[in-house]
């Protein structure tokens, strides 16, 4: 709710400019990824990672009413970041809690059901946004009021309802301790080194969502007042297809699953570059593009953290996830970069076609570092088939 009407709000709302509003969007996507090894290692730690995840979610939960008492750029800054650093502080825990709680065999079905669950609040929240917007007198304050009182129900559905026994063996007197260097010396292991470097080289050529849908309109001349529907395109195929690729993921292989979802993205960048070619527009193009988006997602977001949990031991597995995760997201954040300066210097076109090149170049040699069997849980019958 809140991220579908936080840039209107502050543009139009509070009248920031495009410079301050740059700040704190960085702000708003950057923190989160340099706190979630703090996140993974503390829940490691401790052995409590479903307090970590609570705190985190308290956290974000605990900014929906204070943005209600932020009107200047440094308060506002300063309130984003706490729910980014909430947000940081939950992810990698959160995953830990799911990769434990689920059989090896099952992982991938567990996160594509996570997966699927947030993405439907992600398709919720925008509408309950639009309803309240139009409804309500005080329509911001309206929407920060509501959404902060979901948020402290779900904080209250994980207190209650998750388990909160120590999760993972108790260590033995030969084990290795939970230490930060401990948490990097994880980048040892073959099959974990290897899932993290094509995380971030594929991050690396991965377009942010924003750009892609810029590039859509600019492709199909979708009028701006439908261009915030979107995303919801995008979100609706995430929903439908998390859980089916999930369940795919552990039949067929978390790694082959994992590099089609990037071949689906490759297929909607080549989609995006003839639909852009002035040869006639379709129809079906935002429809093809979006449902390719989605399902990149669906093949990939679940499924990486399903096959990282498996080259991760349990006493290490928040610190694990939070390391491919951070590389990864600072990678996006990079691509990001570099695909902005390259859309001002060469145009969108050649921009695309420089990232769908690199994604491909990628694609092929994450596709040569091939996972052991101790990284796919699949039952060794089905490893075989």
């Amino acid at each position: 709710m809140v991220t579908a009407v936080l840039p209107l709000y502050l543009v139009a709302g509070l009248g920031l400019s495009p410079l301050g509003f740059g700040l704190l969007d960085g702000i708003y996507n950057g923190i989160s990824a340099l706190v979630r090894l703090t996140g993974g290692h503390l829940g490691d730690r401790l052995g409590r990672h479903k307090a970590l995840a609570g705190l985190g979610y308290g956290l974000s939960a605990l900014c929906k009413p204070l943005l209600l008492l932020a009107h200047t750029l440094p308060a506002i800054g300063a309130v984003l970041a706490l729910d980014r650093t909430g947000k940081g502080l939950r992810t990698a825990p959160r995953d830990a809690l799911i990769s434990l709680a689920a059989a090896p065999e099952d992982r991938g079905r567990a996160f594509g059901v996570h997966r699927a669950m947030d993405t439907a609040g992600a398709l919720i929240g925008p509408i309950l946004a639009f309803l309240i917007l139009r409804g309500a007198a005080d329509g911001y304050d309206a929407v920060f009021t509501v959404s902060a009182c979901v948020a402290a129900l779900g904080v209250l559905v994980l207190v209650l309802f998750v388990p909160g026994r120590r999760t993972g063996p108790a260590p033995s007197p030969a084990a290795e301790p939970v230490s930060l260097r401990a948490a990097f010396g994880l980048l040892g292991r073959r099959d974990l080194r290897r899932i993290a470097l094509c995380a971030l080289l594929l991050g690396l050529c991965t377009v942010s969502d924003a750009f892609v849908f810029l590039l859509l309109q600019r492709a199909t001349g979708i009028a701006d007042r439908w261009f915030a529907l979107l995303p919801l395109g995008t979100a609706a195929a995430f929903f439908l297809l998390a859980l089916p690729l999930g369940r795919l993921a552990d039949r067929m292989g978390r790694w082959r699953v994992f590099l089609g979802g990037h071949l689906a993205l490759l297929l909607a960048y080549g989609l995006l570059l003839a639909g852009g070619a002035g040869h006639g527009r379709s129809a079906a193009l935002p429809y093809a593009v979006l449902l390719l988006h989605g399902g990149f997602y669906a093949a990939t977001d679940g499924v990486l953290m399903a096959a990282a949990a498996g080259a991760v031991p349990e006493e290490h597995r928040g610190g694990g996830l939070a390391l491919v995760q951070t590389g990864q997201a600072l990678a996006r954040f990079a691509a990001s970069l570099g695909f902005g300066a390259a859309w001002t210097v060469w145009g969108p076109r050649p921009a695309l076609a420089v990232a769908a090149v690199l994604l491909a170049a990628a694609a092929a040699a994450c596709a040569l570092l091939r996972p052991s069997d101790a990284m796919d849980d699949r039952p060794a019958a089905a490893r075989a088939g």
